[in-house]
């Protein structure tokens, strides 16, 4: 069964279309799921999950089958991701129940956790997108840091530093906002 995978990934390196539709079978959901924990959004996830897999698709001759796929897809998947978000804009079509990051707590008001967490969800979208992934994935997603820094393409270090930076800048959006984090 090794041989087959290994024989796939061989043929999808040389470019092999049935390989690439064996891959593409095998690895959307997982891909999807990954990129549906950045965009936070069920049909932009499923358009930058095709988006990304046409990028391997192109990509198919810079692919080393000694590494696996996953790891690869998901960074290319990653930096699709962030692309999708660099394009949105940072109040467009916001809604705190699509962004579950902040957990729902029983509050004695009701409406003032809605606005907390609509305030919440508004400071994390105007995040720079590459903070706001490392943010999600690290600390919403509580996704291993190395496994984060695999799919940016980046460094543990840079990780931890990318979250730093994210959560000081909503500690200032918040307070800003008259929230006290």
């Amino acid at each position: 069964m090794r041989d087959d995978a290994s024989s796939v990934l061989s043929k999808f390196r040389h470019g092999d279309i049935d390989a690439f539709e064996t891959l593409f079978r095998t690895h959307q959901r997982s891909v999807q799921g990954w990129v549906l924990r950045i965009v936070r959004d069920l049909s932009a996830a499923e358009d930058v999950t095709i988006e990304a897999f046409w990028r391997m698709h192109q990509a198919h001759a810079r692919f080393d089958p000694e590494r696996g796929f996953e790891p690869w897809a998901r960074r290319i998947a990653t930096h699709a991701a962030i692309d999708w978000l660099r394009r949105q804009k940072p109040e467009s079509g916001l809604c705190p129940e699509q962004w579950d990051i902040v957990p729902a707590r029983p509050a004695s008001d009701p409406a003032i956790t809605s606005e907390l967490r609509a305030k919440t969800v508004q400071a994390f979208a105007r995040l720079p997108a590459k903070l706001r992934v490392a943010a999600l994935l690290g600390v919403v997603e509580e996704q291993p840091h190395k496994e984060v820094a695999e799919a940016l393409g980046i460094s543990v270090g840079a990780v931890k530093l990318r979250i730093f930076r994210a959560l000081r800048l909503l500690r200032k959006d918040l307070t800003q906002q008259g929230i006290t984090p």
